[in-house]
């Protein structure tokens, strides 16, 4: 079996690519969507959601990074153009939102996306014996997780 730099097995690093490089175009229209809410945002809870807005796409844009990254560290090339994140990501752009509930509802939709695909990252990665995807999934879940949380009890 023919593996990659690291020592992993090119054709399971393979697989597991496809599936980080959707966990990277949705990232990116969930981090546009973010951009999208913060600019647009108004009414009397403009300060609190402007800033968290910007919170989130700045922890977002760590995570595009570290995925694409990994992608390139696993052998492989992340998607890297727009046409490609909107071809493969299930996460949808969010135009022209005006009522700030409905863009907190969507940044927690968009949340419970990602986590879902980093969920089948993390299992693949597992099965794959990557230990450093698992970390890192592990460690996206877990602060998503918690944003979900706070946004669902904003919502209430």
């Amino acid at each position: 079996m023919k593996t990659n730099d690291i020592g992993l097995q090119v054709k399971e690093s393979q697989v597991l690519t496809e599936k980080l490089n959707t966990l990277l175009a949705n990232y990116e229209i969930y981090y546009q969507n973010l951009r999208n809410f913060h600019w647009n945002v108004s009414g009397p809870n403009f300060f609190e959601l402007h800033n968290k807005f910007e919170e989130l796409y700045n922890s977002a844009i760590g995570a595009i990074d570290e995925t694409a990254e990994r992608i390139l560290t696993l052998g492989e090339r992340p998607l890297s153009s727009f046409s490609e994140y909107i071809q493969h990501a299930e996460i949808k752009e969010a135009m022209e939102v005006s009522d700030p509930k409905k863009m907190v509802e969507i940044v927690r939709d968009n949340l419970n996306t990602l986590l879902k695909i980093e969920r089948q990252v993390l299992t693949a990665a597992g099965e794959n014996g990557d230990e450093g995807t698992v970390a890192l999934m592990s460690e996206y879940i877990t602060s998503k997780e918690k944003v979900v949380w706070m946004l669902s009890a904003y919502l209430k």
